[in-house]
């Protein structure tokens, strides 16, 4: 690998932390110094506006259903302009989740995400928990799920 290899590596692995972290403290001020103005978060729900802006909802309910939440990097492999990054989820079901009601349970469960780097900053992420993981360690799905027509 080349020094201006590394030293990109080294800057997008830098983004890569940055925006797990402010995932983490759901800090939308440094989720905006991680991601470009029009960051599309992907999948995301019809009509949710793009940047920083369409996690502020989502990031606050879950910090509020796991206040102790950590994010640890398993795995980050770049290439080019492309990074995939492999980790986990931690932390204390202390508040409600989804509807279901605080349990006090300690999880863990693993999220997948491809993100798409442009000008050193994230402009596109691909994303994906593992909800069925979280819900066995809870111990129930969410109100709604158990009694869908198969």
């Amino acid at each position: 690998m080349t020094a201006s290899n590394e030293t990109g590596h080294v800057a997008r692995r830098g983004v890569i932390t940055r925006f797990y972290r402010a995932i983490e403290l759901a800090d939308i001020p440094l989720l905006r110094t991680a991601v470009t103005s029009d960051w599309q978060y992907l999948p995301s729900a019809s009509g949710q506006p793009i940047g920083a802006e369409q996690l502020a909802p989502m990031l606050a309910d879950l910090l509020h259903a796991l206040p102790d939440m950590k994010i640890i990097l398993l795995d980050v492999l770049i290439h080019d302009a492309m990074v995939g990054v492999r980790a986990k989820v931690t932390g204390t079901q202390s508040g409600p989740l989804m509807g279901i009601p605080a349990t006090s349970k300690v999880v863990d469960f693993a999220i997948h995400s491809f993100h798409e780097l442009r000008d050193d900053r994230i402009a596109k992420t691909w994303h994906l928990e593992d909800w069925l993981g979280l819900f066995r360690q809870i111990g129930e799905l969410p109100p709604g799920l158990t009694n869908r027509p198969a």
